[in-house]
This record gives structure tokens, C-alpha cells and sequence, in this order.
């Protein structure tokens, strides 16, 4: 494993990426600034050393690299409540949220394998998400794609935070084809196929058949 591709190192350089323009958009097609004003906001030192997952689970080290830069992004995707602790939803939940009722009994049937997920900026039809559970072997947490357009997908996109920040950041390089290409990719497929084991079975993604 090369260790600048991963984990807390990739999203520094993400983040040394983002500090150069904050307030840059992370997308052409829609207004989503990185940093909410231009003006980066961390989470306090010590909120941040007690910081877990109302399910007990840590925050991942690209998480936690992310916090103590700013916490804008994720406040405005609906992360906190107001005193400042995490607001999880099931999958099921966030994608009637944000899809509507019918869309999010389509997931019901899978929600208790993603019973802590977060909304992340990405996509105009689809949603970005990540899920809190079991982690890949560098403690990080599985960013999926959730796409209703022919029929009610959810599979893994991203192995973690680090490297779905480092894309939308620009230092990862990669046009995706599917939302599945990183389960091809020589540096990233091992722990891709480790959330897909603890997720999915084994297999890659689930789809909704009517």
C-alpha cells in the first residue's frame, strides 16, 4: 500500500488542494463551495479528541484530519444538530429525505446493514453517501452511490473519505465510467472489495428489482 494514496496522508493533500481557492465550488454544475465563505471553520481541539459516532464508532482518520480543518462542508449536508452532535440517518431514511417516500422503502430491506449514514455533495440525480460501520483495514468508512434513474441502486464508490475528497480535490485523477470503477483500480480495489465483503456479501452493490 503506498501510504501518500490513502488515509490521513491523501487528505492532506487534499486539503492543502482546497486551501489554495476555499471557497471554490466543488463542482462546475452546481454552486457547492468547499469551505462555506472561504474561511475554514475546525472543530475545537478538544470536541474533536472526544468526537464518536452516536453508535459508539470512532471518526476515521480522514474524518478527523477533515474536522480539525474546517466543518462547514459537512454542517451544511446536515451532519449536526445544533449542539454539535452527529445526526445520522439510516440509509432508508436519507434516501426518502432526499429522493422521496417511494424511493426510500426501496432500500428498507438493506438499511440494517447502513444504519448510520451521512449526506456528501456529489452528483446531480444521485447522492453521495457515507455509511458508518464496520471499517476497511485503515479504519476508514465506505462512501457509496446512491442512484434511483432505472432502478434503486446503492453501491460502494469510494473506499473512504480520503480518496473521495482527493478526487473532488483534484489530486486523484479519475473520470469515472460507472460508479463501480475504483473495484478496478490496482491502489484502491483491496479495500473496495473489503467494504463490499462487509456490506454487500461479497458482491459490489445492491439494485431494487420491481
Amino acid at each position: 500500500m503506498i501510504e501518500k494514496a490513502h488515509g490521513v496522508a491523501l487528505t492532506r493533500r487534499a486539503i492543502e488542494s482546497v486551501r489554495t481557492d476555499p471557497g471554490r465550488s466543488m463542482y462546475d454544475f452546481i454552486k457547492v463551495p468547499w469551505v462555506e465563505g472561504g474561511i475554514p471553520s475546525p472543530m475545537p481541539e478538544e470536541a474533536l479528541e472526544g468526537a464518536r459516532f452516536p453508535s459508539g464508532r470512532p471518526l476515521s482518520p480522514s474524518l478527523r484530519e477533515w474536522l480539525a480543518y474546517d466543518t462547514s462542508l459537512f454542517r451544511r449536508h446536515g451532519w449536526f444538530a445544533p449542539d454539535g452532535t452527529f445526526t445520522p440517518r439510516p440509509l432508508d431514511r436519507l434516501a426518502a429525505d432526499e429522493l422521496g417516500e417511494f424511493w426510500g422503502e426501496c432500500y428498507t430491506s438493506v438499511a440494517a446493514q447502513f444504519p448510520e449514514c451521512f449526506l456528501l455533495p456529489g452528483g446531480s440525480d444521485s447522492r453521495r453517501v457515507l455509511a458508518v460501520g464496520e471499517p476497511d483495514t485503515i479504519g476508514e468508512y465506505p462512501v457509496l452511490a446512491l442512484d434511483v434513474d432505472d432502478m434503486p441502486f446503492v453501491g460502494v464508490m469510494y473506499p473512504g473519505f480520503d480518496v473521495y475528497a482527493a478526487t473532488e480535490a483534484g489530486v486523484i485523477d479519475h473520470d469515472f465510467e460507472s460508479y463501480l470503477d475504483l473495484f478496478e483500480d490496482r491502489t484502491y480495489a483491496p479495500r473496495m472489495r473489503e467494504h463490499a465483503n462487509h456490506y454487500f456479501a461479497g458482491a459490489e452493490c445492491y439494485e431494487h428489482f420491481f
